[in-house]
């Protein structure tokens, strides 16, 4: 392993063990603040679009002034968003906060190209899947600390307890080194990255998949609170079983050509549907979320399936629309989950049966599933 990857991966360890201790608990404390169901649902797509407004120009600008500056802006963004939150007593300035949280999501683009370029010998999936899985490994302590956080004093510590381990984790990122910025002068014959069919058939298939992967997770913790009568701190562990879920899914099914690996990730979330739709212990929706892991399998696959297919030059943008994408996701997602859990809380579970199965014969259809993350050759 590189020396920048070791680097990255330690602080993105750290700082999944703080976005852990809120993460899961997001949508209880915006609830705690005053939102319904479907406010909650209006505020967490309105984060999604934000998150996917920022996706395609800061996937543009990692390929014209370098990956280094705007991870640097995006870790410091998210570290003053997360205090904002802690300190912001109201819902109008946590959501305020959470808003320019959103913003941090930017990242992905110029994080996921720079640990391509600094993956060594390392296949892109392989790279990829491995710093999403130390991420997660912070996400297996963080729901816990949480849990006990809430449960000791309430939910807003533990936004400061998060902000605390941010600030360690920005520190971290600021020692990786500088990447050469491409060469983006454009060739006599050279198409333009919309006019690359193989990369547009991908961006189809991966919406479905993304949105399918996660409109069964946004309001979750709230029904397990509201209608299973889980208290924080077991919802706190669910939350370290899905991260602990993503470390093994990467771990075991990263090194997998990505078609199969994502087929892999939509079939532990069908896992997932069925045993928080039909479990009825606390064991159960334990085993459901460990297969919650198959979320961030597809989504780490997706920029698999997408780098051998388009130039370097292109990557940093090819990256961000795919993020673009993924946000989307999370923008329609929770909106939808909204409207459903205010007319039946379990009607989220069937109707994201009902979006799964097709994205899963979709899969089928249309990735390559003997892929393995071979360069660019041929448009």
């Amino acid at each position: 392993m590189t020396r920048d990857l070791k680097i990255v991966s330690a602080s993105m360890l750290t700082w999944g063990i703080g976005e852990g201790m809120f993460y899961i608990f997001q949508p209880l404390y915006i609830q705690q603040l005053g939102a319904d169901p479907i406010l909650i649902g209006v505020i967490l797509g309105i984060n999604g679009l934000v998150m996917s407004l920022s996706q395609i120009p800061s996937g543009y600008l990692a390929d014209r002034i370098g990956r280094r500056p705007l991870m640097w802006f995006s870790w410091l963004s998210g570290l003053v968003a997360t205090w904002i939150m802690a300190l912001s007593p109201s819902l109008g300035g946590f959501v305020a906060g959470l808003l320019l949280y959103g913003v941090t999501s930017s990242v992905l683009a110029p994080l996921n190209t720079y640990v391509q370029g600094a993956r060594g010998k390392w296949s892109v999936g392989r790279a990829v899947s491995f710093v999403s899985a130390t991420y997660n490994v912070g996400g297996v302590m963080g729901p816990i600390l949480g849990g006990v956080i809430a449960e000791t004093f309430n939910l807003r510590t533990v936004y400061y307890a998060a902000g605390v381990l941010f600030a360690v984790s920005t520190l971290i990122i600021f020692f990786i080194k500088k990447q050469p910025i491409e060469d983006m002068t454009i060739l006599e014959g050279d198409g333009h990255l919309l006019r690359n069919r193989r990369f547009i058939s991908l961006l189809a298939v991966i919406s479905l998949v993304m949105l399918a992967v996660t409109l069964p997770q946004p309001l979750t913790a709230n029904f397990l609170q509201n209608q299973r009568a889980l208290p924080l701190g077991q919802i706190g562990r669910l939350g370290s079983l899905g991260a602990l879920g993503s470390v093994l899914m990467m771990l075991v099914f990263g090194n997998l050509p990505a078609g199969v690996a994502m087929l892999f990730g939509q079939a532990g979330m069908v896992l997932f549907v069925l045993l928080i739709w039909h479990g009825g212990s606390f064991g159960w929706y334990g085993l459901g979320y460990l297969f919650l892991g198959g979320y961030r399998l597809c989504r780490a696959m997706t920029l698999a399936l997408i780098q051998p297919v388009v130039r370097e030059r292109e990557v940093g943008l090819a990256f961000g629309m795919v993020e673009t994408l993924s946000a989307m996701a999370f923008m329609i997602a929770p909106i939808l989950a909204g409207f459903l859990y205010d007319w039946r809380p379990v009607s989220i579970y069937p109707v994201s049966l009902i979006v799964l199965i097709p994205a899963i014969l979709l899969s089928f259809r249309y990735l390559d599933l003997r892929r393995r993350g071979q360069p660019f050759t041929k448009v």
